[in-house]
């Protein structure tokens, strides 16, 4: 489960992919977050529960400096199933960055805003969770007033309307339209779209797939410098007709030798049978030979020819 985590990660990890996310669900596509603007932020964080420290990981954290005033946090959620108590895990980490400013080695320094995207991978289903505070927790209706809500910025994107969809110019574009062809179609055909980061789609497709034959054919990709994805999936459906012709071979093969092996040992079986009734046949027509029994008798017992008889 780690793994997979770490793998989700890394792609919008990248600066072009990072910003192109956050300008197209926040500013429509318009170029307003820039590379050059986004600073790596620490992904962990702690807090302090009575006398035990607690750690925490967010997927993807930037700081965004839009210019030389204003600087604002942004961070990344994956989810590739819906999880209920989403809102407290983000108001969580927001507040463990709001924490650090408030902290008196910082009161002097600007403040800035922290804004968390939750980004739902998943196609089967909706998010069909409450995405606030509010519907998670159980309260008495006069305190309403009183409590601060916390809403999550849920980004669904296998439900992305199609203008949103192709305003999409980094690599994530490819998740996007594949997220959106299974859930719809249940295939998918690949757009003409060159991949700047290869290994990281491919890592990212397997653990939002389950289908490893994402990671298996990264080395053949290579070799082949396989730029687009439908090359990708050309790769990957040959490998799997290879296997799946190798397998063919070598199960027609185990059937083969298992009935050969069948076949030999009970054709064996009838033989010995065979040839044991006559050893016997022979052995009881000998016998009613020395006893002076007439050769037509002992045909007529044992089945052997005359030729046999006086042969014996």
């Amino acid at each position: 489960m780690a793994e997979k985590d770490i793998t989700e990660k890394m792609l919008e990890q990248y600066n072009d992919v990072f910003m192109d996310i956050v300008n197209v669900l926040l500013f429509n596509g318009e170029m307003v977050v820039r590379e050059d603007d986004l600073i790596d932020l620490p992904t962990s964080s702690s807090k302090k529960i009575g006398r035990k420290i607690n750690y925490q990981d967010r997927d993807v954290a930037k700081y965004w400096q839009g210019n030389k005033i204003n600087i604002a946090m942004f961070g990344v959620e994956n989810q590739t199933d819906p999880d209920k108590l989403m809102p407290l895990r983000v108001i969580s980490y927001d507040g463990a960055e709001y924490g650090m400013q408030a902290n008196r080695k910082n009161k002097d320094k600007m403040k800035y805003p922290v804004i968390t995207l939750v980004l739902y991978l998943g196609h089967k289903s909706r998010w069909n969770y409450l995405k606030n505070i509010m519907g998670i927790i159980d309260v008495d209706n006069r305190l309403k007033p009183y409590i601060n809500d916390y809403k999550i910025n849920l980004f669904e994107i296998a439900y992305l309307p199609e203008e949103k969809r192709k305003l999409f110019k980094s690599d994530f574009r490819v998740v996007v339209d594949y997220l959106y062809q299974i859930r719809k179609n249940n295939k998918y055909e690949p757009e003409m779209y060159k991949i700047e980061h290869i290994d990281e789609v491919l890592n990212l497709m397997s653990a939002i797939t389950n289908d490893n034959r994402f990671e298996e054919v990264i080395e053949e990709v290579h070799e082949k410098e396989a730029k687009y994805m439908c090359e990708v999936i050309d790769i990957m459906l040959n490998k799997g007709w290879q296997e799946a012709m190798e397998e063919g071979i070598q199960k027609g093969l185990e059937e083969g030798i298992q009935k050969g092996l069948e076949k030999g040992i009970q054709e064996g079986l009838e033989k010995g049978i065979q040839e044991g009734a006559e050893i016997e046949k022979k052995n009881i027509a000998q016998v009613m030979k020395e006893k002076g029994f007439d050769v037509g008798l002992i045909m007529e017992v044992t089945g052997l020819s005359k030729d046999k008889i006086l042969a014996l």
